[in-house]
């Protein structure tokens, strides 16, 4: 018992401000989690049947589709030349033409190219300017289900899609569908469509330059396309045509 006059000590009183920031900082990262959760089921639900494409055709791609819908908004025709044709109806040169400019590598990785991606940090490193190093197969990707954007999160459904492709399909499926899908220049998709709008001909009848002149397209299908007067596309066709006299074995 206490004295008469001694000083009471004080009640002790509990961190609240402690434990209500604990209580805040719970359930923040509750949300987080139930975002993430509610993230990752999306994605799973709306996840491209990949293995599909070893017996069906696309009926549309990503960039078809956004090509479109910029047409759409600007009050303009939406209507792109687009036809699927077998693999036996495009030209060998066709084939050895767009190998040759975009992934010489194609049948020997399995969806990414390390002499290519070394050689863009390289160049990075070194200030040039910024060099691709997308692989036939991550194009394909990234053509039919994602955008151009370079977000990291569209990096990593491109490459884990780029994986899927390479499980899933033989090397002549993807450079089927490729060469179906691809864009050949303004509203044109496909090998089909840029045979018939630049050269008046099937693709199966088109010849080494017109298949190097395709191919030379292909970095920058709305400006290079054949038709067109620059002396960057020129050297390019010429180059893909030095690769195509040199790569004896495709």
């Amino acid at each position: 018992m206490s004295q008469p006059g001694a000083a009471v000590p004080p009640t002790e009183v509990p961190p609240r401000p402690r434990r209500r920031a604990r209580t805040v900082v719970l359930a923040v990262l509750g949300i987080v989690a139930l975002a993430l959760a509610t993230f990752g089921a999306v994605e799973w639900a709306t996840w491209p049947d990949v293995a599909a494409l070893a017996r069906t055709q696309p009926e549309s791609t990503a960039f078809i589709d956004a090509y479109r819908a910029g047409r759409r908004a600007a009050g303009e025709d939406d209507r792109v030349a687009w036809r699927w044709i077998g693999w036996d109806d495009i030209s060998i040169h066709v084939k050895r033409a767009v190998v040759c400019g975009e992934d010489l590598e194609f049948f020997f990785h399995q969806g990414f190219s390390k002499a290519e991606m070394e050689v863009a940090f390289r160049q990075a490193l070194a200030g040039e300017r910024f060099r691709g190093a997308s692989t036939i197969t991550q194009q394909l990707a990234k053509n039919l289900w994602l955008s151009p954007s370079r977000n990291p999160w569209r990096k990593v459904k491109e490459a884990l899609l780029t994986r899927s492709l390479e499980r899933h399909l033989t090397k002549q499926r993807i450079l089927h569908i490729y060469l179906n899908v691809v864009e050949f220049g303004p509203g044109v998709y496909g090998v089909a469509a840029a045979a018939e709008r630049y050269f008046g001909k099937p693709a199966a009848d088109l010849t080494e330059h017109e298949a190097a002149m395709l191919a030379a397209s292909l970095p920058r299908p709305s400006t290079w396309h054949p038709g067109r007067s620059s002396s960057g596309y020129a050297r390019y066709v010429t180059e893909i045509e030095g690769r195509m006299a040199r790569a004896a074995f495709l």
